[in-house]
């Protein structure tokens, strides 16, 4: 697919509402008073699903909720196809011809840890929901970043510790071949180690463009490990699963240990296979009143049938929450600066739907309760995306890796 063009980028914008603009005003005057709000995602991929339309529907859910405030907001999409260089092109093209001042979502890890550098060297805003790497607040930490929803340290800390204090204390992993991957093994073999735990092996796949997984089941099955540990996501996830089921792995014993898996992939699987797996996650949508009340706004703009993610919920809360930060310093002020417009947002409570209240680390992460749920049994459930009940709950507090130990040049010593 070729690189969006000025016209297709800017058809997403038209779909937005302006608000609160005047008509006399000059165009410059109007592009003064504009936020514009880029988001670059995984339109027709492996991640489609978890970002997609359905994150851009989420921002305008968010314009939606924020209401008329006193400045016009506009809404730019495109496809990054998972690939780092096109994800730089499109966002440079943004920022310098388009004007966009912020970033939401930005699937992917090597996209987003490629296009932080680029934000931080042209002083907008990245709020990344989709990509997992706790790479973002540590090393790569920016005073440009927020890093909302999850990342691969609360993931590691989540299911690593409960599966081995259950029992499963050997480990082969199935990774993706990138930096997603890399750092979801890295943190979750740390978490199982230090639980006293083993890992056996691994063995990485390539990314993206795998889609059997048979070689790779085989040589998790041979380690005579308990648990496999698949350190992926998306559709490869998916398709380890069934894979699994189709070699008849979980019959012999051996536990799939999903690390990052979605509502949406849930329902791909179907509860008949997907029953009984482990799976962690910061938003479900029959949470609670609040929760139900977001999801039921949003399904109005994407209809019934898609599910509402993490990551949509995630993509949600920070494009309100930096509507927010704008609107309490002034357009002018954020679109100045975006380190500003962040530091602004760290020091202002953050409270919506989606999350409730929660609050924004000096290392850019967004802290909120996270959950670990047990997928329901066919006959549990009361129908499509009535699929989680709850196991434990870990404090906002406690989810994320302690500030002290990301080694995020931020953070004070």
């Amino acid at each position: 697919m070729a690189h969006p063009d000025r016209r297709t980028i800017l058809k997403a914008a038209a779909t937005a509402p302006a608000l609160g603009g005047l008509p006399w005003r000059s165009a410059r005057a109007q592009a003064a008073n504009t936020i514009r709000l880029g988001v670059p995602v995984d339109m027709s991929g492996m991640y489609r699903d978890v970002t997609g339309q359905v994150s851009v529907a989420a921002v305008r859910q968010a314009v939606q909720d924020f209401g008329p405030r006193g400045f016009n907001v506009e809404i730019l999409a495109a496809d990054h196809q998972n690939r780092p260089d096109i994800g730089v092109n499109i966002a440079r093209q943004w920022f310098d011809r388009d004007g966009v001042d912020c970033l939401v979502d930005v699937a992917t890890s090597s996209v987003a840890l490629a296009v932080n550098d680029l934000v931080r060297e042209k002083n907008k805003v990245h709020l990344n929901s989709s990509a997992a790497s706790s790479d973002l607040t540590g090393r790569s930490c920016s005073p440009n970043m927020v890093h909302w929803t999850y990342d691969t340290w609360m993931l590691a800390n989540s299911v690593g510790g409960a599966t081995v204090r259950a029992g499963g204390d050997t480990w082969f992993f199935i990774t993706a071949d990138y930096a997603f991957g890399h750092a979801l093994e890295r943190d979750t073999a740390g978490f199982v180690r230090a639980a006293g735990g083993r890992v056996l092996g691994s063995v990485r796949t390539p990314f993206p463009g795998t889609q059997d997984f048979s070689s790779f089941l085989l040589q998790a099955q041979a380690s005579n490990a308990k648990v496999i540990g698949l350190a992926n996501a998306g559709t490869d996830t998916t398709n380890c699963v069934k894979q699994a089921a189709e070699f008849g792995l979980t019959r012999r014993g051996i536990k799939l240990a999903s690390l990052l898996l979605f509502i949406t992939e849930v329902h791909s699987l179907g509860l008949r296979t997907a029953a009984g797996l482990i799976v962690t996650e910061s938003f479900y949508w029959d949470l609670n009143d609040r929760t139900r009340a977001f999801t039921a706004r949003l399904r109005q703009q994407v209809g019934p049938n898609p599910g509402i993610a993490s990551t949509h919920a995630g993509t949600y809360a920070a494009a309100l929450h930096y509507l927010k930060a704008v609107q309490d310093m002034g357009v002018a002020a954020a679109k100045a600066s975006g380190a500003e417009a962040v530091a602004r947002m760290k020091a202002m409570p953050a409270d919506d739907d989606a999350f409730g209240t929660g609050r924004i680390r000096e290392d850019g992460r967004k802290l909120h309760p996270v959950y670990l749920f047990e997928v329901k049994r066919p006959e549990e459930s009361r129908g499509a995306f009535d699929y989680y009940k709850v196991l434990q709950t870990t404090p906002a507090e406690e989810a994320f890796r302690p500030l002290a130990q990301g080694g995020c040049p931020l953070v004070r010593a």
